[in-house]
């Protein structure tokens, strides 16, 4: 049976072309599955997993939470707001006292880049990253870039860009990561304050006309404006960001093709796209949160089988 090269999930850097297509090949499995009747299986009956959520999320926390249950494992649930963690105890102490609980998975997000993998050195579980800082969030690119093969066929060769703040999104670097691995031609669009100076290195290319970023693309994944996550003015105001980086319907009608829109949620309906774009036949938002659920049974899956062996 084939395997995953590695044994925790800490970012698509670490991946290569024939990780990713097992994790596809067995989510197309589990998305059968979870379309049945009946969308519970039993593979993973004697496996633990905690979800240890350092940094406020619903739809990561629920789509990992009803994979997991999905999949019959036994899971805990760990919010920091709640925990040991406001009384001084560090991130070590917190995971080895769960981990005395017979924990056989970590499924964690923290505000700080590289949590996951300090972690991974210093405990025996397995660990997925569910997001950490702006370093990678490795399951959104891979459920994006699923959905991407679904909607389109494939990713190689597709020309992808990604808009908005490239600076603080660990989406866009894990999807950077993920397209190029596949096979993408990759281009970030957003105001320059927002672009990191190393990004070129990666092999994408910036372009600062959402216009012509549009015209080139096959698909444009909208980034989120991340507020929280900025202590200084990026751009003059919300209402200059939207009418420079913003799509609206009206500018995709003007193309002379129908390009796929994305977004990783949760929206700012007429900020990063208007309602009726993210609502259009063209945005495949819900696709993205329904794969979701396949893509993260697949990638607990396949750790577990690793546990395991």
């Amino acid at each position: 049976m084939s395997q995953l090269s590695v044994n925790h999930l800490l970012g698509i850097k670490y991946l290569n072309e024939a990780d990713i297509q097992l994790i596809f090949e067995t989510a197309d499995h589990f998305k059968e599955v979870i379309n049945r009747p009946i969308k519970k299986v039993p593979s993973l009956r004697d496996i633990t997993i905690a979800n240890l959520f350092f940094e406020n999320s619903t739809r990561t926390k629920l789509s990992f939470e009803l994979a997991e249950k999905r999949l019959s494992a036994d899971v805990i649930n760990f919010s920091a707001a709640q925990s040991s963690v406001k009384k001084g105890e560090t991130l070590i102490d917190t995971v080895n006292n769960i981990l005395s609980m017979k924990v056989d998975m970590v499924v964690m997000r923290h505000p700080n880049p590289g949590a996951g993998i300090f972690l991974s050195r210093h405990i025996d579980a397995s660990i997925v990253n569910a997001g950490d800082g702006a370093h990678e969030h490795p399951t959104q690119a891979l459920l994006d870039t699923y959905s991407i093969r679904e909607k389109l066929g494939d990713v190689s060769g597709k020309n992808v860009v990604i808009v908005g703040d490239i600076l603080h999104s660990r989406v866009a670097l894990s999807n950077i990561f993920a397209l190029k691995l596949q096979g993408a031609n990759v281009k970030v669009c957003g105001p320059m304050t927002l672009i990191p100076k190393y990004i070129e290195t990666l092999g994408v290319e910036v372009e600062t006309d959402l216009k012509k970023a549009l015209k080139w693309c096959d698909v444009a994944n909208m980034l989120r404006v991340q507020n929280e996550r900025m202590d200084i003015s990026y751009f003059p105001s919300t209402r200059e960001y939207t009418r420079q980086f913003g799509v609206n319907k009206k500018m995709l009608d003007t193309l002379d093709k129908e390009i796929v829109i994305m977004h990783p949620g949760p929206i700012n309906r007429g900020v990063e796209i208007t309602s009726d774009v993210a609502d259009s036949k063209q945005a495949i938002i819900l696709n993205q949160v329904e794969n979701g659920v396949a893509i993260r049974m697949a990638v607990i899956y396949l750790l577990a089988s690793k546990i395991k062996n």
